[in-house]
């Protein structure tokens, strides 16, 4: 807005020959969790090939934000991560005009014009998108691959007379309609040939946002969906107590974890549980919180992309991402991200992810553009083909009544026909106790900062990422312990030199996978590693400690069978008895080794002790310079994980001492 400009003009101007790039945001204020102002943002686009390539303001011009990024899905190729390669440009629209307008004055400035929608349909009936969901679970999750993914569908549709003015109409029908989003927004790039670009959407979650060196991201999973007649507490309550919708909020907030270890200088805190109410469904969600030193597009680029709209672990989510998905997700779960600089010229950072969002193509030639709404739910071993349809279907309904796809939501009227204010969720007391209650499962490590650590290393360790990035959080496990961690991938080159010269502590980490398929080259390097390192532990070399897959790998070695598991255990938290102590734990396993009589009398002969669950499956193993665990003493379900690990490792490296 120019000076003496208006609101009614500033949107004008969007509207006239040759306006060229805009976008419209209104965010959620963190400080005051509320709503703040429409923001208008105009300047030049232009396409990048790397986020460490998204320009800045130099030094001296640094105050507000400078760039506004356009973070395609494909960009997960700079992380090295299989994925369908759609062409999708990184695009970054350079701020050179930023205004705030009251919403007031901008829902009235901004048009109300009709959609002409037309051809609607979905890429897959609700009967193929239930085959995928059974396929998911019986083939990927039962064998390993992975916790949780996460599988599109989309709807497609033309819009005849497609243009700014209707753009700047469906985000004002957002505005309206939308209710608990974090970003509401329009993103409008007209191309240089005709053919225009345009984003318009409400999504609830944050990808991860920066300011003054503190990283927040913000996990959501659980979807209550709101009945016909509206919001019912009941409903929320039965909701809340769902075993799978817990589980799944927490298998997220591990997978999150991971990234904001990977950015975070000293980890990260978990903040919530908290409620996300929409006009069509509610959320549950936590908030990550840490510190890092790290450059704002450098935390962008470690955090793609949450495992709410990819999966766990995200490597091997990915891969079966490119396999049940025929083609691209464009910029659907991607991100925007609004980069810039306070004040003092701290870096800051703002990005949403991309859900919830319609994707508009115009074409050069002129004529219909075409609009695609991409959904997807997260499918859990718990999962129903009919619930995870349901759910998809309600997570696309808020977009789809902006395009007039579906009718718009009825008022609420009481018996006299008079509108019933709608009461929040959240204000009612048993729900509050009962989001509260899920704290007293988590991890306290993760629920309070972690300090730096003090007082004496007690040695160095190793760690061996099998694939799995929860060695990010055993980093800071292992330095609660004493112990200063290195990570290195089991296919790092460098990884046999760096073990020839290593005097202390070897982790093998966890990973997905079967522990017995040599016909998989990470499986075979990893079962290599295995056998050198038990060996060397048992001789008198550096001690090993094996975790999840690398506690299967070492059960091998000691010729314990492993076998799938008839029900997986992914993110499952139980009590089992670790050598005689009662412990809370959580486990990540499709796959387990197994005890007999005659294994039994054959290790305990050889000095391994073992403990054993149900079904005799193995929890743990331990004997001269080794031990294995098959649950995860860093996930946020282990109770007292710091001092489970520390009473593993703290033998260890006695008897070596």
């Amino acid at each position: 807005m120019t000076p003496g400009q208006t609101p009614d003009q500033s949107i004008a101007d969007l509207l006239s020959p040759g306006a060229g790039p805009f976008a419209l945001l209104r965010r959620l204020d963190p400080r005051t969790g509320l709503p703040g102002p429409v923001e208008l943002l105009r300047g030049p686009v232009e396409v990048v090939e790397r986020l460490a390539d998204v320009p800045l303001r130099p030094a001296a011009e640094r105050v507000g934000r400078d760039a506004l990024a356009l973070v395609p899905f494909r960009q997960l190729r700079e992380r090295g991560f299989e994925v369908h390669d759609d062409g999708t440009p990184l695009q970054v629209l350079r701020v050179e005009s930023a205004v705030d307008l009251a919403l007031e004055d901008a829902l009235r400035a901004l048009p109300d014009d009709e959609v002409a929608l037309r051809d609607v349909a979905p890429d897959l009936s609700d009967e193929d998108y239930a085959d995928v969901v059974r396929r998911i679970i019986d083939a990927e999750i039962a064998e390993g691959s992975g916790a949780n993914f996460v599988i599109r569908r989309d709807v497609d549709g033309v819009i005849d007379g497609f243009s700014a003015r209707t753009a700047l109409s469906l985000f004002r029908r957002l505005l309206v309609a939308e209710q608990g989003a974090y970003w509401t927004f329009v993103v409008h790039v007209p191309g240089a040939d005709g053919s225009s670009r345009t984003l318009v959407g409400a999504s609830p979650e944050v990808h991860v946002r920066m300011a003054r060196g503190e990283v927040v991201m913000n996990p959501i999973s659980g979807t209550y969906r709101y009945p016909a007649t509206g919001p019912d507490p009941d409903g929320l309550v039965e909701f809340l107590t769902d075993p799978k919708e817990v589980e799944e909020l927490f298998m997220v907030v591990d997978e999150e974890l991971k990234m904001m270890c990977s950015v975070g200088d000293l980890g990260g805190v978990v903040h919530g549980p908290y409620l996300r109410e929409m006009a069509n469904l509610a959320h549950t969600e936590f908030e990550l919180r840490g510190q890092s030193t790290l450059d704002a597009r450098e935390v962008l680029r470690q955090t793609m992309f949450a495992a709410t709209v990819t999966g766990s672990p995200v490597q091997s989510a990915c891969r079966v991402i490119r396999r049940f998905e025929p083609s691209g997700r464009a910029y659907y779960a991607g991100a925007l991200a609004l980069l810039g600089h306070d004040g003092e010229g701290a870096q800051t950072l703002d990005s949403p992810i991309l859900i919830r969002t319609a994707d508009v193509r115009e074409p050069a030639e002129g004529g219909s553009a075409t609009v695609r709404v991409s959904v997807g739910a997260t499918l859990v071993r718990g999962s129903t083909p009919e619930g995870e349809v349901a759910e998809t279907h309600a997570k696309a309904a808020g977009v789809l009544r902006a395009l007039g796809a579906l009718p718009p939501l009825p008022p609420r009227t009481g018996t006299d026909g008079a509108p019933v204010r709608r009461v929040p969720l959240a204000s009612d007391a048993r729900i509050a106790t009962l989001l509260a209650s899920r704290r007293d499962r988590l991890a306290t490590f993760w629920l309070e900062p972690q300090a730096a650590p003090t007082g004496p290393v007690l040695g160095e360790a190793l760690v061996v990422d099998a694939e799995d990035t929860f060695t990010a959080m055993l980093v800071h496990l292992l330095a609660a312990a004493g112990l200063r961690a290195r990570v290195l991938r089991y296919d790092d080159p460098a990884l046999d030199d760096v073990l020839a010269a290593h005097d202390g502590l070897v982790l093998l980490g966890p990973g997905p996978g079967d522990p017995e398929d040599a016909s998989d080259p990470r499986i075979a390097r990893l079962q290599g590693l295995a056998r050198d390192l038990s060996a060397a532990a048992r001789s008198g070399g550096n001690p090993l400690l094996g975790v999840c897959l690398g506690h299967q790998l070492l059960s091998g070695t000691l010729g314990l069978p492993l076998r799938r598991k008839d029900s997986p255990h992914q993110g499952t938290q139980l009590e089992v008895d670790l050598f005689g102590n009662p412990v809370t734990v959580g486990f990540y396993n499709s796959f387990t080794a197994r005890l007999d009589e005659a294994a039994a009398a054959r290790l305990t002969a050889e000095g391994v002790e073992v403990a054993t669950g149900p079904a005799d499956e193995v929890v743990a193993v331990r004997g001269e310079g080794f031990a294995g665990i098959q649950f995860h003493p860093e996930s946020v379900l282990t109770l007292g994980g710091p001092a489970v690990l520390r009473g593993l490792v703290e033998p260890l490296l006695t008897r070596r001492g």
